[in-house]
């Protein structure tokens, strides 16, 4: 398996083609293991690692000691995509609408299990800085339509107004704004 390509915190939605791994056995991941150690990969073992709403989770005081383990099990070369709220898209939707209670999930994770609490939040400028601090490259905003994963209808696609997925078609111009930053780097 030469070309090996991770999807952290799956959850429920599993992508075909990648490791599936997630902490909680109950969503059935492929490996069960805590994506903040990786304990089970290799330094420079990785194609790719898709991390979607899940760096959150981590806190303040820990976050950056993760990303150092991704960027290590990375192969050289190998790709970041790193998917969390969008601070600004947040705000921005707060000042316009005056709706805090649509927004809750977005700042402070769903609340349904131990895992499920947000601790810390990017604008692309932090989240970017972040990145570069961690010595990833060629950072930049990637457009989730251009995924070979882009029919798994997960937080990287985040509208609101939520946009029915089973309505959209790709290529579509979609209304909303989107909540997601979604960042890709490489090694």
């Amino acid at each position: 398996m030469n070309n090996i390509k991770l999807h952290l915190g799956c959850d429920k939605r599993k992508i075909h083609g990648y490791v599936n791994i997630d902490i909680r056995g109950d969503v059935n991941p492929d490996i069960i293991d805590d994506i903040c150690v990786l304990k089970k990969f290799k330094k420079n073992s990785i194609n790719e690692i898709y991390a979607c709403h899940v760096l959150e989770h981590i806190n303040k005081a820990n976050f950056k000691k993760v990303l150092n383990r991704w960027y290590e099990v990375l192969k050289p070369n190998g790709i970041l995509k790193v998917c969390v709220p969008d601070l600004q898209a947040i705000c921005e939707h707060y000042i316009f609408h005056k709706n805090l209670d649509i927004l809750i999930g977005l700042l402070y994770g769903g609340q349904r299990h131990p895992y499920d609490f947000h601790y810390i939040g990017w604008d692309e400028k932090t989240l970017t800085k972040d990145l570069s601090s961690i010595h990833f490259k060629n950072i930049k905003r990637y457009d989730w339509r251009e995924t070979d994963h882009f029919y798994i209808d997960d937080y990287s696609q985040c509208y609101l107004p939520k946009i029915s997925y089973n309505t959209r078609q790709i290529g579509e111009q979609l209304d909303g704004k989107l909540m997601s930053l979604n960042m890709k780097a490489t090694k």
